[in-house]
């Protein structure tokens, strides 16, 4: 029964106008690039203006500047001679003109080039073919585009994020794009919602439903909305984790009595249990290379993070600083470790860098939780409480930038950060 009132509030609130998550720009890069982002001619035509989106985009990852662009008579567009001198003396380093043209079709075209003023040259340019609905998508484009052109390092922006939303006694697991705008709900439930995961393709969610008034594993599909269940064995079924090369989870189960680490199909099938301890065992997470755990164990009197190999195997202790280390997470490139650490009683983002075992302390919240790294590696999106209220907050990955992602009504909560679109 409690499923079928679920489903009747899913339905309920698809079509109803969702809240979007609004950021804050709380800290900002030492050296950040200054860029002019001229507007582009035409894009009153669409609904929103890409050259505000992507000028926003750059700003918001910290490492750039926008610098003011007046307007210009004629306007100035992807084709225009351009007077570095001028945009010299406005103190930009980098200029991006562009232009919108509607298409006999009706779809719209975007055409920018990117230019460095200091070496007076073009870097570059693409044009974009796109629907009206598509026009935030296209504006996240080009911004990755002009990131990775800058910088060397691909952008995020065409990413998303999942997150949990709790308005009252009402729970939603809502999709968004990284800067929060286009959200949509993929489920909602009067129980909670907790532990979403995405795939490496982006095209499932493993979360963790109490709609059967316990911890139950689903897979869930983006594309067509259906899901499955994954795990729903006797006792609790929580933490999914994908692997790399999505053919498998990862999960805690207690079906064999205390919390443990097994790992399955994403159908259900193939259970193996991994870990063989008389504590807790939870929170799993696959190295890059898919070849190890990372995980959350209180197996030697407190909590803290090991390491083992999925072939099984003895699991080696990771933190050593600090009583209470859990969440782990890992950067892409297998060299960080992003979890939670208790330091004088604060509950805090924290990296490890594996091989100098420094260890940094990234925000100055005090009641973190369900760290999640961005495709790149740059920032880190996380949970926490201010002023009473669940809010996302984002750090990078050095801890100069840092957001908050909030809004007006509800408690925002367990943040996933999704991979490339592929």
């Amino acid at each position: 029964m409690r499923f079928f009132r679920a489903l009747l509030v899913l339905l309920a609130s698809s079509g109803a106008a969702q809240a979007q998550l609004s950021i804050e720009i709380t800290g900002a890069g030492a050296q950040r690039i200054p860029i002019a982002i001229a507007a582009f001619p035409g894009e009153a035509a669409l609904p929103a203006a890409p050259s505000a989106i992507v000028r926003a985009d750059l700003e918001r990852s910290g490492l750039f500047r926008g610098i003011e662009s007046p307007p210009a008579i004629p306007p100035l567009t992807e084709a225009s001679s351009v007077n570095f001198a001028e945009w010299r003396s406005r103190l930009a380093d980098a200029l991006v003109l562009g232009s919108v043209i509607q298409r006999p079709d009706g779809r719209f075209e975007a055409r920018f080039r990117l230019f460095d003023v200091v070496k007076q040259a073009a870097l570059g340019g693409v044009a974009y073919t796109f629907s009206r609905e598509q026009t935030r998508a296209t504006a996240h484009r080009i911004a990755d585009y002009i990131y990775e052109k800058l910088t060397g390092e691909r952008g995020v922006f065409s990413t998303r994020i999942a997150y949990v939303v709790k308005r009252g006694n009402r729970f939603e697991l809502q999709i968004a794009d990284a800067d929060g705008a286009g959200e949509e709900t993929a489920l909602a439930s009067l129980e909670p919602i907790i532990s979403p995961a995405w795939s490496p393709d982006g095209r499932r969610l493993a979360y963790v439903s109490f709609e059967s008034k316990k911890p139950v594993v689903y897979v869930h599909s983006l594309l067509d909305g259906k899901r499955h269940v994954a795990a729903n064995f006797k006792g609790s079924n929580s933490a999914p984790a994908w692997a790399p090369d999505g053919g498998r989870l990862a999960v805690a189960l207690t079906r064999d009595g205390g919390s443990q680490i097994y790992l399955m199909n994403p159908d259900g099938s193939g259970v193996r249990r991994l870990t063989q301890s008389a504590g807790i065992d939870t929170e799993p997470v696959f190295s890059p290379d898919g070849q190890h755990l990372y995980f959350t164990s209180d197996r030697g009197g407190s909590a803290q993070i090991y390491r083992m190999p999925v072939a099984g195997g003895e699991a080696q202790r990771v933190t050593f600083e600090g009583g209470y280390n859990v969440s782990p997470r890992i950067s892409a490139d297998g060299r960080k470790l992003v979890h939670i650490t208790r330091v004088n009683g604060k509950f805090q983002t924290a990296s490890l860098d594996l091989a100098t075992r420094q260890l940094q302390i990234l925000t100055d919240s005090d009641r973190d939780e369900s760290p999640s790294i961005a495709p790149n590696g740059r920032m880190i999106l996380l949970a926490t409480v201010i002023g009473g209220r669940g809010i996302l907050s984002a750090v990078s990955a050095d801890g100069r930038v840092k957001q908050r992602l909030s809004m007006t009504a509800g408690d925002v909560r367990e943040p996933a950060w999704g991979p490339y679109i592929q």
